[in-house]
């Protein structure tokens, strides 16, 4: 409120005291800082409210794993978990990654019955689906040694990679034993995943060679011409000696990336209800298991059809596939989403997670957002990769308010949130899926008013009005989810498994007995396969609102704010869980480069947001009004880039103009500056301690909004309106993932790679005309008759300001050597002298100015 009431006595008096001798300079300045001041405050209002949250897992183990009347044997009551991974290029994402994201994920602490992991394998490649049939092979050593000797992190190469004392808080004789022996396993594992590809390149090469043969052979026998070349697909073959259904090496019609059938195969079957114990170690089993339970996860591959007249949506397609393939295979109730390289971290955080879903209040949830955390990145975080101003401070403030975003990845989703249904209110029966009730849920949101109408028909009509609402129901579940009668059932079952404890539930709401839960799975065949395999077709989706309504999002590059987006302006709400541990970890693009299209990417997502009718302008009455006010924020950011721009060349444009913001640098304006620098650096330190970062990592922060909003966000905001206005798509390549550096002496090389790109023309601009604008203004000062020294000072003071932000872009410019590309130079330089020219055009130097600066 201070910084508040400073800043508009600042802009008060700015308006109120132009520079009469440069109305142009004057004008500019008091815009952008008019457009800087109602940006502030629309990053500042959802700050208001901040809140940390702590989780009691002892009480989650008490409430859903202890014996009962209901439940003996003290099954677990807790909720299935269906874990969604996602990959698409296994060149760009290597296998090795993604394995050890699975294995994560099949050693972590949770009910072994209640788990289930899907790959989504959009590139349909034999590498990937190959890959992953060794992981399951390897997962039967390396799940039962982390839950004998409790590992942390449970990913192979992050646990072997850890530079501390591994015997640390082990009690078990065994361990270095054991440990050496797996540590063994993993590294031949690991030989085996990075020959897949040379194995499967040999193994077609041979089987195109016999049916070259054979055909040739077929040729003479009907007489055909020896010389007379025989055409034979160059197949990708699998291990049986079978043509691979999904993508071709050689990319043949039906078998390319763009064009291949659906792929469903479960790599690890669905595992039994009761415990399984192991044997002793012997020649054949590398660990003692006697106290083991060695049961695994169900584990599925999935490579969804895709065909060339076909829209896929990319990765949201993908999502939406794994939903529904998820709801016929297993339909567990909540759902968790990662990318192939995020992996889990803390073997708790499902726990975690769940502690939100299942307490009081939890059905009006419909996801728990994780932080990102990240691996690999420069000590230095030259580029703000750790991102922690907003992981921190921005999304634990949306907490206290309708909840954080939904950032991609690291998220625990609630099926039926996903399907599109609005959550339970006081005066509903949540949860009445059955053919009376299930209308009030298929339609779309209406005010309160007529929900409580429509749902108070089947209570009080007769036979006839249950006929119509059967009828309706069987018209209006097609359209909505597709024509998958089992789809269709599995709706009241996810829902119903959803569902708090009767004890739990609040009055008028329906709650499930405890115990319910604690029943075994029914066995996976193969008519559930089939059912799983139509559903993940390409002309599925049609004419339903999959993308629409239903499931993720279509029609935005950054189909996960939208996706988020939607459930809130639904009535949701979610939560942000902040692990003492982390939950989750993963890496990120320490390129420069990579890191400005990484920005590039999410800012025109924004951008497409503001312009589409999930802009926050838009948004119902159920989102709370500061939630509004965030979201309108996420969509309006990448357009402050045109006044920082601008902003950033003032500066220069002072010094050599030899003209000022203000016509003099009078106390009241030195006081003003002042006090709002001086809230600036109180309300950092506010957020500082509150939040537990660090100054560094807020001033990298800061350093790389100005980078951004003067490289990436300006090219998003022209490729918005380029969409927008002429309809032009917008195509983003996947970020690549490496699995080990290139430079096996340097872990941070790629940090000093230069790579080319158009993004880094105007800070380059911007760094070379405030340089310039430096010394011209410093030369006309000391050889002026009448040296204007405080303007000179002002000048260069922004000048410093703004090259102090952009001094880590610089630094990524000189690589490791200190050698800038010569491109940077010539389109730099180029613009600098234009810009120098236009300017020398627009204002010329009289006869008197010459003269100032001729030597006395």
């Amino acid at each position: 409120m201070i910084r508040l009431a400073a800043l508009g006595l600042f802009l008060t008096w700015r308006i109120r005291h132009p520079n009469r001798e440069a109305m142009w300079l004057w004008g500019m300045s008091i815009t952008c800082e008019l457009w800087f001041g109602v940006s502030w405050i629309l990053d500042q209002l959802p700050k208001l409210c901040p809140v940390n949250r702590v989780t009691d897992l002892s009480v989650l183990k008490q409430r859903f794993e202890s014996p009962s009347l209901r439940n003996p044997k003290g099954r677990s009551d807790l909720p299935g978990i269906d874990v969604f991974v996602s990959t698409a290029d296994p060149e760009k994402e290597p296998p090795l990654v993604t394995a050890n994201t699975i294995l994560s994920i099949l050693a972590v602490d949770y009910p072994v019955e209640k788990l289930a992991c899907y790959l989504s394998d959009d590139g349909g490649s034999l590498l990937t689906f190959e890959a992953l049939a060794e992981t399951a092979s390897f997962a039967r050593i390396w799940v039962p040694f982390c839950r004998k000797h409790n590992i942390e992190p449970r990913n192979p190469e992050a646990y072997f990679g850890q530079k501390r004392d591994f015997l640390k808080n082990k009690v078990r004789l065994d361990f270095v034993r054991e440990r050496r022996r797996v540590k063994r396993e993993y590294d031949e594992f690991k030989v085996r995943i990075n020959s897949l590809t040379e194995s499967i390149r040999r193994r077609s090469d041979a089987y195109n060679a016999h049916e070259e043969l054979r055909a040739r052979k077929n040729q003479m026998e009907m007489g055909g011409n020896p010389s007379e070349i025989v055409k034979v697909p160059k197949a990708t073959w699998m291990s049986d000696g079978s043509h691979w259904p999904g993508t071709w090496t050689s990319g043949e019609a039906d078998h390319s990336k763009g064009d291949h059938a659906g792929v469903i195969q479960a790599m690890l079957a669905p595992p039994n209800a009761e415990p399984v114990f192991g044997v002793e170690a012997d020649g054949e089993n590398l660990l003692d298991t006697t106290e083991i339970d060695i049961r695994l996860p169900m584990l599925v591959y999935v490579s969804r059809e895709k065909r060339p007249d076909y829209d896929h949506n990319k990765k949201a397609g993908a999502m939406n596939a794994l939903v529904r393939t998820s709801a016929i295979m297993s339909n567990g109730p909540f759902i968790l989403n990662l990318d192939c390289d995020h992996y889990i971290y803390n073997s708790l955080a499902l726990r975690e997670g769940m502690c939100f879903m299942l307490d009081r209040g939890g059905d009006r949830i419909c996801y728990v957002q994780f932080p990102q955390r990240f691996e690999g990145i420069d000590p230095s975080d030259r580029y703000a990769n750790h991102n922690t101003v907003f992981f921190d401070v921005s999304m634990r403030a949306l907490d206290g308010l309708q909840g954080p975003m939904y950032v991609g990845t690291g998220c625990i989703f609630r099926r039926t949130a996903l399907y599109g249904f609005s959550p339970p209110r006081t005066t509903e029966h949540y949860g009445w899926f059955g053919r009376k009730k299930i209308k009030l849920f298929l339609r779309k949101p209406k005010a309160a008013k007529k929900q409580e109408d429509e749902m108070a028909l089947p209570i009080n009509g007769d036979q006839n009005s249950d006929d119509d609402d059967a009828d309706i129901e069987s018209l209006l579940l097609p359209k909505r989810f597709g024509n998958s009668t089992s789809l269709a059932a599995s709706i009241p079952v996810a829902e119903y498994q959803g569902r708090l404890l009767q004890d739990l539930q609040e009055t008028g709401k329906q709650g499930r007995p405890a115990g319910s839960l604690a029943v075994p799975r029914e066995p996976l065949d193969a008519a559930t396969v089939a059912e799983a395999i139509s559903v993940i077709s390409c002309f599925y989706e049609d004419k339903t609102e999959w993308g629409k309504r239903v499931g993720w999002i279509y029609g935005s590059v950054t189909e996960d704010v939208v996706t988020g987006y939607r459930m809130h302006n639904r009535g949701w709400r979610s939560i942000y869980c902040v692990t003492k541990r982390d939950a989750f970890r993963g890496t990120a693009p320490i390129n420069l480069t990579d890191r400005l299209h990484q920005v590039l990417r999410w800012a025109t997502g924004s951008v497409e947001i503001f312009f589409s009718r999930n802009n926050a302008l838009f948004a119902t009455r159920r989102m709370k009004f500061l939630q509004r006010v965030a979201y309108f924020n996420c969509g309006m950011y990448p357009f402050t880039s045109m006044f920082l721009i601008v902003y950033c060349v003032l500066p220069a444009i002072s010094l050599f103009s030899g003209q000022f913001i203000v016509q003099s640098l009078s106390v009241t304006f030195l006081v003003l500056l002042l006090a709002i620098t001086i809230t600036l650096c109180l309300l950092a330190i506010l957020e500082i301690k509150w939040s537990g970062i660090t100054l560094h990592d807020w001033w990298r922060n800061e350093q790389f909004w100005l980078i951004g909003g003067t490289s990436a966000h300006p090219a998003a905001v022209l490729q918005g309106l380029l969409k927008v206005i002429a309809g032009v798509d917008i195509s983003f390549t996947l970020t690549s993932k490496s699995a080990t550096p290139e430079d096996a002496d340097d872990e941070f090389a790629d940090l000093y790679v230069v790579k080319w790109s158009f993004l880094m023309v105007p800070p380059i601009t911007i760094m070379m005309l405030n340089l310039i604008a430096i010394a011209v203004g410093v030369a006309r000062t000391l050889y002026s008759p009448f040296p204007q020294w405080s303007r000179l000072v002002g000048g260069v003071f922004f000048s410093f300001w703004v090259l102090s932000h952009l001094y880590p872009f610089a630094k990524g410019l000189m690589g490791r050597r200190g050698r800038v590309p010569t491109i940077v130079y010539v389109w730099s330089g180029l613009l600098s002298i234009i810009i120098s020219l236009l300017w020398v055009y627009i204002s010329p130097p009289g006869t008197q100015d010459y003269m100032k600066f001729q030597i006395p």
